[in-house]
């Protein structure tokens, strides 16, 4: 996996595509594919409200409910069965 650009070569990479340059060349003289380039104009169109989708902020956020700390038992919804065995004990 290539490394991560920084979010000031993204910006530049949308911006040109917004200035009206063609994707293709876009991504080609940066360096990176243009799938690559075609994601990050798809997230920047959710991020942005004109597309639906869950936007970057809402992303880096479930990434960071997604660590084992916050996995623990306690912060885990019950099933249904579980909760009625617990409720019947």
């Amino acid at each position: 996996m290539p490394a991560p650009k920084s979010p000031e070569f993204l910006r530049r990479a949308l911006d040109l595509v917004a200035q009206g340059e063609p994707v293709a060349a876009t991504a080609r003289n940066l360096g990176i594919s243009e799938s690559c380039l075609r994601r990050w104009m798809a997230q920047d169109e959710i991020d942005r409200g004109d597309r639906e989708g869950l936007t970057s902020a809402e992303k880096r956020e479930l990434v960071e409910l997604n660590r084992p700390e916050f996995r623990s038992a306690q912060f885990l919804c019950p099933t249904d069965a579980t909760w009625a065995a617990a409720r019947s004990a």
